[in-house]
Parts: C-alpha cells; sequence; structure tokens
C-alpha cells in the first residue's frame, strides 16, 4: 500500500521542492501551510508519517506535534531553521522521532523519511518474525506495535517503541548510547547525550511501575533487566 507524508509547510517553495521528491519517491503527498490546516488533515486523512515545521502562523509546530501525540505514535519529523540544542531537545521531549535543520538536503531529509518509514512498518526483520515479545510484564506485539504494561495499554511514539524493543531484544546486555542512535537513526544523529537521555525518561514514566526495568549503566548506556 502506497504510503502518505503530510508536510506542513508554511514556505510554499520549500514545499513544492519536498513535495517532488517525495512524488518521486513514490509516496502520496497531503499539504498544510499552518498548523490548524495540519490538524484537520490529520483528522480527516490517513497520514503515515508528517514533516512539520515548526515556525508555522496560526498555530506553531510545537503545538501541532503536542496535539497529535495525544492520539497519535505517527513517526514526525520536525523542521526549524533555529539550530538551538534546546530547542531540539524539546522537539524530543514532545515526541518527535527525528529533528532537521534548515537549509537541509532534500534527499538527506528523503532518506530519513524512507528510514522512519521502513522501521515503522516493516516488520520483516523483529525478532525473527516473532509477533510478540514478553518480559517483566511488559508485552509488545509487533504486527499492531502495541504495548501493554500488567495488561494495561500505553501509547508509546515511534522512536519509543524503537528504544523499548532493541533493549528488550538484548535483555541483560548493556547497549551504548552509540548502539542506540545507530539503530534508531542510522546517520549522523543531530543532538546531543541529552536527547537519548530525554527518550528514556519518557519511556521510563509511560512504563510506570516498571520504569525500573530500564537500568542506566553510569559511563556505559543502558540495559533492560526483568526485576523479580
Amino acid at each position: 500500500m502506497q504510503k502518505t507524508i503530510l508536510i506542513v509547510e508554511d514556505e510554499d517553495i520549500l514545499r513544492e521542492i519536498v513535495k517532488d521528491y517525495l512524488l518521486n519517491a513514490e509516496y502520496e503527498v497531503l499539504e498544510a501551510a499552518d498548523g490548524n490546516e495540519a490538524l484537520a488533515i490529520f483528522e480527516e486523512q490517513e497520514v503515515h508519517l508528517i514533516i512539520l515545521d515548526i515556525m508555522l502562523p496560526e498555530l506553531d509546530g510545537w503545538s501541532v506535534c503536542r496535539r497529535i501525540r495525544k492520539s497519535s505514535d505517527v513517526p514526525i519529523i520536525m523542521l526549524t531553521a533555529r539550530a538551538d540544542e534546546d530547542d531540539t531537545l524539546l522537539g524530543f521531549e514532545l515526541g518527535a522521532d527525528d529533528y532537521v535543520t534548515k537549509p537541509y538536503s532534500p534527499p538527506i531529509l528523503l532518506a530519513r523519511v524512507k528510514r522512519l518509514m521502513d522501521s515503522r512498518y516493516s516488520h520483516a526483520d523483529k525478532l525473527s518474525n516473532q509477533d510478540t515479545l514478553i518480559s517483566n510484564g511488559i508485552q509488545v506485539y509487533f504486527p499492531s506495535r502495541t504495548v501493554t504494561v500488567d495488561g494495561e495499554s500505553i501509547s508509546l511514539t515511534h522512536t519509543e517503541f524503537e528504544i523499548l524493543t532493541y533493549l528488550m531484544q538484548n535483555q541483560g546486555i548493556i547497549i551504548t548510547r552509540e548502539q542506540l542512535i545507530t539503530k534508531i537513526w542510522g546517520y549522523e544523529f543531530v543532538g546531543d547525550d541529552r536527547t537519548i537521555n530525554s527518550h528514556i525518561r519518557n519511556l521510563r514514566h509511560k512504563l510506570a511501575n516498571k520504569a525500573n526495568s530500564i537500568v542506566t549503566v553510569i559511563r556505559a548506556g543502558y540495559k533492560f533487566e526483568a526485576k523479580a
């Protein structure tokens, strides 16, 4: 099935350039020039990924991301003309999966889109094609990308889901931040250790009483442990 990408960008020329690259890559494309229009389209159409500018009229990208994350784990790539690391960190804390600073290369943006699409919608490499992963009261069901904790469903972003399953699949093994970066992003990382820490913190919060399943190993990385 052809996947649909929503581009939310108020600069017409930039939006058209990105649109052309995505169409040539055989994606369907929806367009919005402001935040309110983006939310209206998202509520009415099936969207598989969002490219979201931060500086938008009517409603900024932060607000759009926050509202979408209340009901959806759709992959989100945020765009900004600001290179402030605090902005990057805020984007990830709100649930963005990737972050691209303007000016950017459209082919690089397309490569990031493809990687997110492949990891989000392809299950071929998940746990040797097993559908379910269970440990310490946490259950992952790959076909629907659903996660339950002690039988209660929780909502994870794309990146949080990828981090959790990677750690669970390597239970008891220390995973370095560099390994996480390579696995989740697969290219030169945008951000610093605080970005990884932010994703882990958000994930632990959602895991609630199972948060201690993710153990920080000082100066090494993280590992998943089944607690007694």
